[in-house]
């Protein structure tokens, strides 16, 4: 490893300043997220000139412009599909997509299934804040049960998605989840992610403090954050933090982890036998 991995880690050296200020809404868990992605860049020394970043729509699309890599904004729901023809084109890059709940679970949910079940080596982040908050405040598939949003005036009646379980049905080969709250925790999560040698699917519990949280009156921000812990397991923790368990309560950490093929080695190995029988 090198100095500069060795070196403490600012995350100015990871942003593009002239981007600033960013968009965000004061609170939004999406910059917590980000800056685990980039301590965890940091600490695997990957080379920026290495590193595309890939987003769709949405408060969580922004976050690609922000990086001070190659990164690529892309159409709504589209995002993982850019990401499998780059990776697929340049095996040699890191490539991390970052998505959000309604991007990737409802009109991006076909790329999501078929990106697990292929089992390309890259990251996928999903941020989850239960809202499409950039466009009005519309439920999104993990909206919570009984939830007021601006489609839901009456209280949300449809059960809430479990993004990590269909990653893994669909064949992810790596699958975690964690919130915002726990950052070191997080970043260690995405750490193992990118290091993965297959499709890594992280879902990051986040909060949409602005849109989301004063339609609900989930409190202040710093209230909303804390509220985290009140919603995964106790046992995602151990003993560290004792909570009484809330049945339906979210898993966190790495969930599944699997050794199959990797899709663009086989992809490869599978062309060159097409070309050598053609000779």
């Amino acid at each position: 490893m090198d100095t500069r991995a060795r070196r403490e880690f600012d995350i100015r050296d990871y942003l593009r300043l002239d981007r600033m200020p960013h968009f965000l809404c004061p609170g939004c868990g999406h910059g917590i997220a980000l800056r685990a992605l980039l301590w965890a860049l940091h600490e695997l020394d990957v080379d920026k000139d290495r590193l595309a970043v890939v987003s769709g729509i949405g408060c969580s699309g922004r976050m690609s412009a922000y990086v001070d890599a190659t990164t690529v904004h892309t159409t709504h729901g589209r995002p993982l599909a850019f990401a499998t023809g780059l990776k697929l084109a340049r095996p040699d890059l890191t490539v991390i997509v970052i998505t959000g709940d309604g991007d990737s679970l409802a009109i991006g949910g076909n790329h999501l299934i078929h990106a697990c079940r292929r089992n390309l080596d890259m990251t996928c982040l999903m941020l989850n804040n239960e809202v499409y908050g950039m466009t009005g405040g519309q439920a999104s598939p993990t909206t919570a049960a009984s939830r007021y949003t601006t489609t839901t005036p009456q209280g949300n009646h449809e059960p809430q998605f479990d993004a990590c379980a269909l990653a893994e049905a669909a064949g992810a080969s790596f699958v975690g989840r964690e919130i915002t709250l726990q950052l070191p925790a997080l970043k260690n999560l995405v750490r193992e992610a990118i290091t993965h040698p297959g499709f890594s699917f992280v879902e990051i519990m986040s909060d949409c403090t602005e849109i989301y949280g004063r339609k609900n009156e989930l409190g202040s921000s710093p209230e909303m954050v804390l509220r985290q812990k009140h919603d995964v397991r106790p046992e995602s923790y151990g003993n560290e933090v004792e909570r009484p368990f809330r049945p339906g309560a979210w898993r966190t950490g790495v969930l599944a982890r699997h050794d199959r093929p990797e899709y663009g080695d086989t992809w490869r190995a599978h062309c060159a036998r097409v070309t050598e029988t053609r000779r």
